[in-house]
């Protein structure tokens, strides 16, 4: 099963590693919506719907439905003591 924004939790991180280009909005990829950027989940909306993220410092929000379009490796951060 492959990972999408879909499956970050908030506040947490990730790389965007694919995109489904036909089904993806071209508005996401002219606001740095690309392979490689680096995503967080600031926040969601009731019923889960729609995110707020962070993607390279441009901050929208996206429906569930396409955020489950975009594939991400997520990032494990590790704090120091």
């Amino acid at each position: 099963m492959k990972t999408t924004i879909a499956h970050l939790k908030r506040g947490e991180k990730g790389i965007i590693k694919d995109i489904s280009i036909d089904n993806v909005p071209v508005k996401l990829f002219e606001m740095g919506c690309l392979p490689g950027n680096e995503v967080e989940l600031l926040q969601v909306a009731p019923f889960r719907d729609p995110l707020y993220l962070n993607i390279n410092g441009s901050f929208f929000s996206i429906r569930r439905e396409t955020a489950l379009l975009i594939e991400i490796e997520k990032l494990n951060e590790t704090r120091a003591l």
